[in-house]
């Protein structure tokens, strides 16, 4: 990659403040700042640690953040005005895609994999949902307590498909509640709610203090989902255009920097740093090396792709994913929306043009069409 083009404009802003929530799939803005990509690019940025992702959109919309790590969903709902506040958002990079699984505590888990071995039929996640219907039917009138993070996130998504997979209506036949993610262990722990769909490293947290196990990965039931994105709002983007540029610069070679498996494992000795995610290192390996523990002392199992930073044009923000992002999310609160109201809505908010600027600056690979074929 060549990033040194003197082409590059003047930033109009050099001192940035990015939020990000405390998760591994952050490390592509954490790296950026250890690799001095950021100053490489003549930016001084603050990366500031948020609560939960209604704090994000809420100081991205009130201007206390420059830029942020979003959900997809929620960036792509905030123009809506349906989650609160109508805050027109945009990208032009997608950070990462996959990096979620679904965690049950290890007294459902244990009864699941009972009841999922007279099932000589069904396979993956088809498997598990189809046990906790049995489960389900067998606890009524009473209900389990599932968490995600936020109502608009594919979190929720993943954890309405996996639900309705073994034939559970995810509005009537438990309830679902939403939690930052750094308190989804403690939750579990503390018998508030008894599954989750959370982002790493919190699945393998609850794994190895025996807390909860991994009953199915986002990468089983939803491949390549677009999960984080480089979020800031268009009247930001049109205020400093070259310095969100730079930015993109930046966040792309980070991204490129994380494709190699020795700097993955490099990246998690950062990560677990105070400053940033505060955990052991052997909590945040397993999934920045594809090999997560479903449950405590088994055998890995090795999903190669369960983060995507860099590979195939993860990147790149298909216009088409997101329609199919906002149809579904759209479906899942009951609102009305057509596929050309989404199609309008995915073009605003996704900039293809902005990703292709940066590929063109970096002489990086970039698709041919905006659309999969």
């Amino acid at each position: 990659m060549n990033s040194n083009n003197p082409q590059l404009p003047e930033a109009e802003k050099t001192e940035l403040s990015i939020g990000y929530m405390r998760l591994t799939d952050s490390v592509p803005l954490i790296m950026a700042q250890e690799l001095g990509l950021y100053e490489k690019y003549g930016l001084n940025v603050s990366l500031m640690q948020e609560v939960s992702w209604a704090n994000i959109r809420d100081k991205l919309a009130v201007g206390a953040l420059d830029a942020a790590q979003m959900l997809a969903p929620q960036l792509l709902m905030a123009s809506t005005g349906i989650a609160g506040m109508r805050v027109p958002v945009s990208t032009g990079l997608v950070l990462s895609l996959n990096g979620n699984a679904i965690t049950l505590s290890r007294k459902l888990s244990e009864q699941l994999a009972a009841e999922s071995q007279s099932d000589n039929l069904s396979t993956g996640p088809q498997k598990s949902a189809l046990a906790l219907c049995k489960i389900i039917k067998a606890l009524a009138p009473h209900k389990l307590t599932l968490a995600t993070v936020h109502t608009f996130s594919c979190h929720t998504l993943l954890l309405h498909k996996w639900l309705k997979l073994g034939g559970i209506d995810p509005d009537t036949d438990v309830r679902i509640i939403v939690l930052p993610p750094q308190q989804m262990v403690d939750s579990l722990a503390n018998g508030v709610i008894d599954g989750y769909c959370v982002g790493e490293p919190w699945n393998t947290v609850a794994v190895q203090y025996g807390i909860g196990s991994i009953v199915s990965t986002g990468y089983d039931i939803w491949p390549n989902a677009q999960e984080k994105v480089l979020a800031v709002t268009d009247s930001w983007h049109q205020k400093n255009p070259c310095t969100h540029l730079r930015l993109r610069l930046a966040l792309m070679e980070s991204c490129a920097w994380l494709s190699n498996d020795q700097n993955r494992l490099a990246s998690a000795e950062v990560l677990s740093r105070p400053e940033y995610l505060n955990l052991i290192s052997p909590m945040l390996r397993p999934s920045l090396t594809g090999k997560l523990v479903a449950n405590k002392g088994d055998s890995a199992l090795y999903q190669p792709d369960f983060h995507l930073f860099y590979k195939e044009s993860a990147g790149f923000p298909w216009r088409d994913a997101a329609e199919e992002i906002l149809l579904a999310s759209a479906q899942m609160v009951g609102m009305k929306m057509s596929q050309e109201t989404a199609a309008s809505i995915a073009q605003q908010a996704y900039r293809t043009d902005l990703f292709r600027e940066a590929s063109r600056l970096l002489d990086s690979e970039c698709p041919s069409t905006d659309r999969r074929k």
